[in-house]
């Protein structure tokens, strides 16, 4: 995920770098405070003592908010990765064999050899492949950059589907290093992890809802940016674009989309994220997925709002009219330095996240859509 446009504050309202839709706002009163890891903010809005306070924000975190009770909490479940009916340990190896390749910017050669492990990947387990070629913009110079979004499709001659998406591009540099902001950034959490848990996914091929055919895509210019108040989303945005200029033509359409993002860290904690929740065509999802993960006793899917965030889920939504929501660990400590490395996340969580979204799928052929 990325700095200043990628994921916003309240305040600021800016995909990554652009003003943003404003939003509804919840009914209830919530006290806002800091997020619990420390990460600095750029444009959040939190309460003291009944003043509205702003502050400087990255573009991941609009909005972060206490416990109820003022008590961190960190709710663990009690499974052991062989109990899970997900293979995370595949996918954690998936995670690794990305990272294993470096930077994966768009545009680089590390990003090639990325995309043609996932394009024989998926066809290797039975999808229809597609690399959906654009060109982008390096955000220094104008300058045109061959981008591509993967599109791998499971059951194509089913006119509802269902979107699973992740980006895959690694931003460029460690902005946020303390130590040393231009050195070397590989993404194992900030875009490998939703990357491995569809590589793993489409082995589940046979257990996706019969009444869907599913999509699994990843995005292409996410975070190419060199300064935190550059442009996020390309990839996304061009997806979004294409879907709806081809209403009137295609004989499908996607019933809803699940954005994974930042679902590796070894301390996984997934809040409800405010916009997912507060768009109508959108709370059936959440509401859906996180009685998933309360059935399944994933204790690590809370049950709260916490973050409002700016990620691929708003061009879905608001450029495609896809019904799009993310899930997303958004208090990971290693975000946009060096640090963020396959020894920071972890197979069990991977798996975990993996069960929920499959298990939600399946829930589809016995749920009312709408």
């Amino acid at each position: 995920m990325g700095p200043s446009s990628r994921k916003k504050t309240s305040a600021e309202r800016a995909p990554r770098s652009r003003p943003a839709e404003a939003s509804g706002r919840p009914t209830e009163t919530e006290r806002v405070g800091r997020p619990r890891r420390g990460l600095s903010l750029r444009n959040a809005i939190w309460w003291c003592g009944g003043i509205a306070v702003t502050a400087l924000v990255p573009a991941a975190a609009l909005i972060s908010l206490q416990p109820r009770n003022g008590q961190a909490e960190t709710p663990v479940s009690s499974y052991r990765l062989e109990q899970i009916p997900f293979d995370g340990a595949d996918a954690y190896e998936n995670l690794k064999r990305l990272c294993e390749i470096g930077p994966r910017l768009s545009g680089s050669p590390g990003m090639k050899a990325q995309q043609e492990l996932l394009l024989r990947h998926f066809a290797e387990l039975g999808a229809e492949v597609e690399l959906q070629q654009f060109s982008g913009r390096d955000p220094r110079s104008g300058a045109a950059v061959p981008m591509a979004n993967v599109i791998a499709r499971f059951f194509p001659e089913r006119g509802d589907r269902i979107l699973l998406c992740a980006h895959y591009d690694t931003l460029p540099l460690p902005l946020r290093d303390p130590v040393n902001p231009r050195g070397r950034f590989i993404g194992a959490n900030d875009g490998a992890s939703g990357t491995a848990i569809l590589m793993t996914m489409a082995r589940y091929s046979a257990e996706f809802p019969r009444r869907f055919g599913v999509d699994l895509v990843l995005f292409d210019g996410e975070e190419f940016l060199f300064e935190e108040w550059q442009p996020y989303f390309q990839g996304s945005e061009h997806f979004a674009r294409e879907y709806a200029r081809s209403a009137k033509e295609r004989p499908w359409r996607y019933r809803a989309a699940v954005l994974l993002d930042m679902v590796g860290d070894a301390d996984l904690q997934i809040y409800q994220e405010r916009n997912s929740a507060w768009w109508r065509d959108t709370r059936w999802i959440v509401d859906d997925i996180w009685a998933t993960a309360a059935r399944l006793r994933i204790r690590e899917f809370i049950p709260r709002k916490k973050y409002e965030i700016r990620d691929d889920h708003i061009p879905l939504h608001n450029i495609g009219g896809i019904p799009a929501i993310v899930l997303i660990d958004f208090d990971y400590p290693y975000w946009h330095t060096q640090q963020d490395v396959p020894e920071k996340c972890s197979a069990l969580s991977l798996a975990k996240v993996g069960w929920v979204v499959l298990e939600w799928m399946r829930g589809l052929d016995r749920a009312r859509v709408p």
